[in-house]
């Protein structure tokens, strides 16, 4: 198994596939690195070297007490992606990892960029705040809060079976595989990294890090995400990146990396491409 050791002496375990342009992807909120194995596959049979970390406190890293924080998830990135000596890299984020991309880029820049991509990502901002009026009341957010020290096994059944997927919606088939997948990986994650994990991916305020991206940029978000509502999400983040291109996946769900799979391999692969 290969690691990372951060600053703070943190390891950080990481997935390294094949050759050629590196591809890095930052995982959502509570998983790993594991929920993005579809596209790795994907895209290493195609060619490019994809990289995936498991962030501090989840999957295989190591169970951390503190940096459970934006920052300091961004400063592990680029820990990574120097000891990798990664450049001319995309990277992409989904859901909690896209705020991960975005602090990334605001603190260390893109000088080992080529590309970049949100994917039912956080930015700018989840919380409702006088200066963001379309975010979700703090009582979202509590609830989950309330939801870790209740039951936090239970949580993850209910957000899985439900709104994550889309398994909820009239007409949906659940995946007890998808399901269960997803509870595994929340489960392998720290009760105190998924906990200071919510504030971390709801509070913080993304607005001046997507001023700093300058590579081509693809937002790509689904219109039913009940989870990341898409009109304070992706097309607020597509308005502030300079450039950047909006995809809207009609009816889809947050967990599209899954329900949408194929598609979005295709998209990814010709954004690469482009």
């Amino acid at each position: 198994m290969s690691y990372i050791s951060t600053k703070d002496g943190t390891q950080i375990f990481y997935k390294d596939w094949g050759t050629g342009q590196p591809v890095v992807f930052s995982h959502g909120w509570p998983l790993n690195s594991d929920s993005w194995e579809s596209q790795m596959l994907f895209l290493a049979e195609r060619g490019y070297r994809v990289i995936a970390h498991d962030r501090r406190g989840h999957g295989r890293s190591s169970q951390s007490w503190g940096g459970h924080e934006m920052n300091t998830y961004a400063d592990d990135l680029a820990t990574l992606f120097e000891k990798l000596d990664l450049k001319g890299a995309a990277l992409f984020g989904f859901s909690t990892g896209g705020g991960e991309v975005a602090r990334y880029i605001g603190r260390h820049g893109t000088r080992r960029l080529a590309k970049a991509g949100l994917i039912s990502a956080v930015p700018p901002q989840m919380l409702k705040t006088a200066k963001n009026p379309g975010g979700l009341p703090m009582e979202v957010f509590d609830g989950l809060r309330a939801g870790e020290r209740a039951n936090r096994a239970q949580l993850y059944k209910d957000i899985a079976s439900g709104p994550f997927f889309g398994f909820n919606r009239p007409g949906a088939k659940p995946s007890p595989g998808l399901v269960d997948w997803f509870w595994m990986q929340g489960m392998l994650a720290s009760h105190k990294a998924t906990f200071d994990c919510i504030k971390a991916f709801s509070e913080t305020d993304f607005s001046e890090d997507l001023k700093k991206f300058d590579v081509p940029t693809l937002v790509l978000h689904g219109d039913d995400d009940q989870i990341v509502p898409i009109a304070a999400s992706a097309q607020a983040a597509a308005a502030q990146i300079a450039g950047s291109k909006l995809v809207v996946y009609p009816g889809a769900p947050h967990g599209l990396t899954d329900t949408h799979k194929d598609k979005l391999n295709a998209d990814l692969l010709a954004f690469l491409k482009s």
